[in-house]
């Protein structure tokens, strides 16, 4: 029989990479000459990926960021980044105990990011956690990345989890919309980086600790769905 699975989004879900995320934009556009972005607006700039971080510090200063100049900066900060990981990131609180209880219930864990695989595999590893997930698909795994529903569900398969027993837990609009499309439940945490209150985006249930995240609610969801 194939076990129930939990699937994780990665940065601002599992992880605190913002730190390090803000860290690395601040290297690309200060030496480009722009100022640097404030923690305080990090919620506008972390989330969506590095391009995405990119054009909105460009777009917050009124800038113009030609394509090539892009793919140029993004590689910078990828190289940044990497050679500082894990730096300051950390699962958020609850994380560790909260994986814990899902693997006594036998459920399968796994992690579906935008961010590449090889370096989620590098964060996760560096923190210590990685061996807990039986799949660590990034944008880069399958032909297709969020809010595509197939790199969801090619998760799961990869995992050896159940489709019909799955659970999604994210931060964003990406993540509930991946859900949604594949038609699993998915639970919204509200200390991500969603630019928007996730209450708007109606995700099957919202949590803002994950104490409140259960094997049992888990069920309760799936259960919801109409599935075994």
């Amino acid at each position: 029989m194939t076990s129930p699975i939990i699937v994780f989004d990665l940065d601002g879900t599992l992880i605190d990479t913002a730190p390090d995320l803000l860290d690395s934009l601040n290297h690309v556009i200060t030496a480009e000459g722009l100022d640097p972005v404030a923690s305080d607006d990090l919620r506008a700039h972390v989330g969506h990926g590095g391009r995405v971080m990119l054009r909105r510090a460009y777009q917050a200063q009124q800038r113009t960021l030609a394509e090539a100049d892009l793919e140029r900066l993004l590689a910078v900060f990828i190289d940044h980044y990497s050679a500082n990981m894990p730096g300051l990131s950390q699962p958020f609180d609850g994380v560790l105990a909260c994986m814990e209880r899902f693997e006594k219930a036998g459920f399968v864990l796994a992690v579906c990011t935008n961010k590449f695989e090889a370096m989620s595999r590098r964060l996760l590893e560096a923190l210590g956690i990685a061996r807990r997930f039986s799949a660590i698909c990034g944008a880069d795994t399958f032909p297709v990345r969020k809010p595509d529903p197939g790199h969801l569900t090619g998760t799961i398969d990869i995992a050896g989890g159940d489709r019909g027993t799955a659970l999604m837990v994210g931060d964003t609009d990406t993540d509930i919309n991946t859900a949604k499309a594949a038609g699993i439940p998915v639970v919204a945490v509200d200390f991500g980086y969603s630019t928007q209150p996730v209450e708007t985006l109606s995700p099957d249930r919202i949590i803002d600790h994950y104490d409140a995240l259960t094997p049992h609610l888990a069920r309760e969801l799936i259960g919801a769905r109409g599935l075994p």
